[in-house]
């Protein structure tokens, strides 16, 4: 078992350390693109990335999570031929589902745009995703698969490299064409999107060929399991559904907060800046502690398939533990000090004064929503996908009803601490139901979040007393020493994270 631990434990770590490389370049390029673009273009940007999420809900998420956690079922079981049809009945859904999405989006694009999105300038670029699509989809299935059979290291790199070349090409169409026109310029920022995933997707293709032809003859031998089909329909369609319900309720919010804005007297394009100060510029600052997230979320579905198929009940709750303990240590100090430090990094980063806005309350939301990915993988994992499509639904409508009833930002944001919680509470007591999992609540929540809660705020009068020197300077030694003293507050409550990631052990 404790190589078993071990494997999670490294494969959480390296996808954890990928994805802070790939977070911080992705950072950057929306520092550096926000400058060359401007808030108003970076609020149309936003307005089409929701109905992306849309289309990979519907053509792509409910598939990949198929792929990866009956990859990892059948790879426990040793039986190869199964996990390889599993890709193919993938590749193939993924290509049934967006021939119909595709041609709805073409014939319809202007209403779309128009009147759902509320802005007709965002049509060119909501055309140009339709590609992407298409390759992000063989991208993520190829890539879940290598995770569901334990491969990590290949699809980690690749998705260093698609970052990279996704920002190259992003920043280098806009800076070398510098369009007047918003609409031209998201339709560049998409086609920068569409030569990343072009090199993801077929890099990805051709590493599965070869590995494929270098295993051995037996290994490729033999028929699939019967009945594949009706299996991955049983995993992908909650699943699926609850991406579709959530991106729907999520592009919903979208659309409604910049209308809400201008009802608070706001003008069009004042509320689209506004708009796109918020999720284009605070929130992905917010969000830094996603990388570890993703990775965590990417690595425990197929390990708790393996154990389902392997009826390792304690190794289950042993992993369901660890993996919220790792979340509260991660996230919590992050996100205390992006409280504390954020406005300032922001204003320096981004040059507009308007980022850190309503950050409290956003960070509040971005944990809270960081142990709810966490917590609906872990039900993916164990095989309660329905369950958790239910949670989402339930949850989802509650943000949008906040949303409507509000007025500006204010709906939105109580509404979501409230569903995020709930949605929180929801999870952890199915996972509890069906696991029989017994958590230490004082070492997964309250002692790293009293530790946080300190370290916020020797920051903040730290910061006040490093007034007179140069903000780089002062954000760095703040950071720094918010994290010593977090560390030790978790020392001296006798929560040690280098136990929890199997570097030193009892």
């Amino acid at each position: 078992m404790a190589d078993r631990s071990a494997s999670l434990t490294r494969s959480t770590m390296m996808l954890t350390a990928v994805g802070l490389v790939a977070q911080l370049l992705s950072f950057l390029y929306r520092v550096v693109l926000s400058r060359l673009v401007g808030a108003e273009v970076m609020g149309l940007y936003q307005l089409i990335m929701p109905v992306y999420s849309i289309f990979l809900s519907i053509a792509v998420t409910g598939l990949t999570v198929a792929v990866s956690s009956l990859s990892a079922h059948y790879e426990a079981l040793e039986d190869r031929p199964s996990v390889r049809q599993l890709l193919w009945l993938g590749l193939r859904g993924l290509v049934a589902l967006w021939l119909p999405l595709a041609a709805v989006t073409l014939l319809f694009s202007g209403q779309i745009s128009g009147l759902l999105l509320g802005d007709s300038r965002t049509r060119l670029g909501l055309v140009l995703l339709l590609p992407v699509l298409l390759l992000t989809g063989v991208e993520n299935l190829t890539k879940h698969h290598f995770y569901g059979i334990g491969e990590v290291r290949l699809p980690a790199a690749v998705e260093l490299g698609e970052q990279f070349v996704r920002t190259a090409a992003v920043l280098g169409l806009v800076w070398c064409l510098l369009p007047d026109d918003p609409a031209v310029a998201v339709a560049l920022i998409v086609l920068g999107m569409l030569a990343s995933e072009v090199f993801s997707s077929s890099t990805l293709t051709v590493l599965r060929r070869r590995r494929e032809r270098r295993l051995p003859v037996q290994t490729r031998s033999g028929c699939p399991a019967p009945g594949l089909g009706r299996e991955m329909v049983r995993v992908a369609v909650p699943v699926g559904l609850t991406a579709l319900l959530g991106n729907l309720m999520a592009s919903a919010n979208s659309v409604l907060i910049p209308r809400k804005l201008a009802a608070a007297g706001l003008t069009q394009a004042a509320a689209m800046e506004e708009f796109g100060v918020v999720f284009g510029m605070t929130v992905p600052m917010l969000n830094l502690p996603s990388a570890f997230i993703s990775a965590l979320t990417l690595a425990i579905v197929p390990r708790l398939s393996q154990c389902q198929a392997m009826h390792r009940g304690r190794e289950c709750r042993e992993k369901i533990s660890k993996s919220i303990l790792a979340a509260s240590v991660i996230v919590l100090p992050v996100t205390a000090l992006m409280v504390t430090l954020g406005p300032n990094l922001g204003r320096l980063l981004f040059q507009n004064e308007g980022v850190g806005g309503y950050i409290l309350p956003l960070s509040v939301g971005v944990v809270l929503n960081s142990y709810e990915s966490v917590l609906a993988s872990v039900l993916n994992g164990i095989g309660r996908q329905s369950q958790s499509a239910a949670v989402s639904l339930g949850c989802g409508g509650i943000q949008l009803l906040c949303t409507c009833l509000g007025i500006g930002l204010t709906g939105f944001l109580f509404g979501l601490i409230l569903s995020s919680l709930l949605g929180v509470a929801l999870r952890l007591g199915l996972i509890v139901r069906h696991t029989g999992l017994q958590l230490n609540l004082f070492q997964s929540f309250s002692a790293p979040a009293l530790g946080a809660l300190l370290a916020g705020l020797c920051v903040r009068l730290l910061y006040r007393t490093l007034a007179d020197c140069p903000v780089l300077v002062s954000l760095t030694v703040c950071a720094g020493a918010g994290l010593f003293l977090y560390f030790t507050a978790l020392w001296m409550m006798d929560v040690h994270p280098l136990r929890l990631f199997h570097l030193v052990r009892k």
